[in-house]
């Protein structure tokens, strides 16, 4: 097909562990192009690439005609999660030597405190080097950095082949200089190194986490700043020259020079970005306050937004380990369509968190998997079609009957579809529990929200999740599969800022917080420049975080406008007396309040059209293209199938039903209705 030019072309790419999905967007008129092609998990930019190739070709789209490449990746993730980042060096102060081995003196919830060991660090004492030198809390210099005792350790470390260091050092986020003068001498012999410093990755105070942060940082840098180079070439080669955006942990995009320095931040690409698509899918079809949950083919990630907005957060976890820069707040389970169902030695049923991933895959995929997994249970009971992808992918029933008969309902004495909605059972309270997690657990009633079911394998459970919960309402996107790549469309520009500013009542130093919140706000602004966003365009919000005197945490709220006097301190003061109340159910007025932590907020909004709708109201009731049995209340039943893209606007199914489309497959249980919105969702609730 001979490519036509287009004036503005935007592309949207999610690598999941199954699946690569793409989104591609017209500039002008907001139409929509989706496809999904195989993960390549051995280089994930083959993926990449091949997917665009497909689209632009397949819809006849000169590759000039691209203007921009939004994505969202799991490069650093999986290097934490899997341990397989590089190894390095850490640098601190003397007597700090086993700062990592001591941690926190906590236990993870779910781990027995009688028998769990701390996990190895990413750091060996023997690899973290002690040098001369001391800062004041006040930033004020105590002992000056030993020259040659760095020049020195500099030659230590080219000998012994070090290629990656991480610099942490006291109070360095009060005064950078020490960090700034040990990385320049280390430069000097160790040119060509990754190293990192703790005042630019997460310069506020608390010496372990600072220092997790920066050590994990350098730990993922090489192999996401060679991935970012392929990504650059394997564009380049097919002719596009648009520059790519990621998305960062915090729900904003960022170019590829920001996360060649800081690819910490992208630890929860993909992830923030089906938040951003979900609460925009979720505005269009009126709903605010919403619970979104994304099921891929490994895990399952759970999200709470209320009045539209998503929580940031900055005390998360990466794995074992706390990571404190800025992402949203979401919590992640290792339970998708491609967790693995075993029954262990003492005769239990147990599924994931071991996942068959792309490769071999789920026992359906013909693949080459042989252990039954979540997407075998789902074809086998009926809430899946013996095809995807637009019957394109084809699934292999009797393989996956074949494995669960002999790999669980035997050795358990079960029939095929008891054992099959047994893991199913499994699987899903799994995923309840992470919802009743970011609600109940926070003092919400997940009655009061909306259920958003996303990824390839959301809308499949959604309608048993949302049973389970009480929940009373579900929305379905309109492309629920594709959903984190169309989020990647319509995320802003974002970057955060944050320093840590102890002061302490009543004495608060006024001169000194509107100083470092100036400071914040240049660094944003000129973080906004380099991206290339006009001085219109840039928006700037203050935040500070407090804590009552001799607390050990913090609570951040929005500062009270964009200046700082009495009264603004009040009212930030006075907000965070009523969040404090609303989350833990009471607030003291009369204790001391400390200020801790500033934080600026950089962001821009990028202009991208609304997607045109192509559905039409028929006064016709919707005729299914199909059935196929449904086990539902342990049970077969006879199950309509219907196309979603043959749905009007205004049209009701009622369960039990199969909706099928080529990102996902929607299932409706008997009791239950789904009709189609005016902005395409699909909103599903109990009759």
């Amino acid at each position: 097909m001979k490519s036509r030019p287009r004036s503005s072309v935007l592309i949207g790419i999610d690598i999941g562990g199954t699946f690569t999905d793409i989104v591609m967007m017209d500039g002008q008129s907001g139409q929509m192009h989706l496809a999904k092609v195989p993960s390549t998990p051995q280089d994930q930019s083959i993926g990449f690439a091949e997917g665009i190739a497909q689209m632009l070709s397949q819809h006849g789209i000169a590759a000039q005609s691209v203007s921009a490449i939004y994505h969202g990746t799991t490069v650093a993730t999986n290097l934490i999660l899997e341990g397989k980042g590089t190894p390095l060096a850490l640098v601190t102060n003397e007597g700090f030597r086993h700062v990592l081995e001591i941690g926190r003196h906590d236990i993870p919830r779910k781990a027995n405190m009688f028998s769990w060991i701390k996990p190895q660090r990413p750091v060996h004492p023997r690899d973290v080097h002690e040098i001369r030198g001391r800062l004041e809390v006040d930033g004020s210099e105590h002992e000056a950095i030993d020259i040659e005792q760095i020049e020195a350790l500099a030659h230590r470390l080219k000998a012994d082949g070090c290629s990656a260091i991480a610099i942490c050092l006291l109070h360095s986020y009060a005064n950078s200089a020490h960090e700034q003068q040990v990385r320049a001498l280390l430069r000097q012999t160790l040119p060509d190194a990754h190293i990192s410093i703790s005042s630019d990755i997460l310069p506020v105070f608390r010496e372990y986490e600072r220092s997790m942060a920066t050590i994990l940082n350098v730990y993922v840098m090489p192999a996401v700043t060679s991935y970012v180079s392929r990504l650059e070439q394997r564009t380049g080669e097919l002719g596009v020259v648009a520059p790519i955006l990621l998305m960062k942990s915090s729900g904003g995009v960022t170019g590829t020079d920001t996360v060649r320095r800081e690819p910490i931040q992208t630890v929860l690409s993909g992830p923030a970005a089906g938040v951003i698509g979900a609460a925009r899918s979720a505005q269009q079809a009126g709903l605010n306050d919403l619970i979104t949950i994304d099921i891929g083919g490994t895990s399952a990630d759970v999200c709470l937004i209320r009045d539209g907005a998503h929580a940031v957060t900055s005390r998360g976890r990466i794995g074992d380990w706390p990571l404190n820069t800025p992402m949203i707040d979401i919590t992640t389970i290792g339970a998708g369509g491609g967790s693995i169902a075993r029954v262990t030695e003492d005769g239990q049923l147990v599924v994931g968190p071991q996942s068959a991933g792309s490769v071999p895959g789920p026992v359906c995929y013909g693949k080459g998997g042989t252990e039954p997994t979540v997407t075998d249970a789902n074809l086998v009971l009926g809430r899946l079609c013996p095809s995807l992808l637009d019957d394109r992918f084809a699934l292999n029933v009797k393989a996956a009957e074949h494995a669960i008969r002999e790999r669980i309902a035997r050795p358990l004495g079960l029939t095929v579809p008891r054992a099959a909605q047994g893991i199913l059972d499994i699987v899903d309270h799994a995923m309840v529990g992470a919802i009743r997690l970011v609600s109940v657990e926070r003092g919400l009633d997940p009655r009061d929200f909306a259920l958003l079911p996303f990824g390839g394998a959301g809308p499949v459970h959604g309608s048993s999740l949302a049973r389970l919960l009480g929940m009373s309402t579900q929305i379905i996107p309109a492309n629920p599969g594709v959903l984190s790549a169309y989020g990647l469309l319509t995320a802003d520009l974002r970057n955060d800022f944050s320093r840590t500013c102890v002061e302490f009542p009543p004495h608060y130093r006024l001169d000194r917080i509107a100083n470092l919140f100036a400071e914040l706000e240049g660094q944003a602004r000129a973080w906004l420049a380099q991206e290339r966003i006009a001085p219109r365009q840039q928006r700037i919000q203050w935040q500070a975080s407090l804590r009552y005197a001799h607390q050990g945490f913090e609570l951040t709220v929005p500062w009270a406008g964009r200046t700082v006097n009495p009264r603004t301190l009040q009212q930030t003061i006075d907000r965070f007396h009523s969040l404090h109340e609303s989350l833990y159910t009471f607030s003291q007025a009369d204790t001391p309040v400390e200020l801790v932590t500033l934080h600026v907020t950089a962001t821009a909004a990028l202009k991208r059209p609304q997607p045109p709708s192509t559905l039409r109201r028929s006064r016709k009731p919707p005729e299914p293209v199909g059935h196929q049995p449904l086990y539902a209340d342990q049970r077969f039943t006879h199950a309509p199938i219907y196309r979603r893209d043959q749905l009007a606007l205004g049209a009701r199914v009622e369960g039990p039903a199969i909706i099928k489309q080529l990102d996902t497959t929607t299932v409706l249980l008997p009791g239950q209705r789904a009709s189609v919105h005016d902005s395409g969702a699909l909103i599903v609730q109990e009759i």
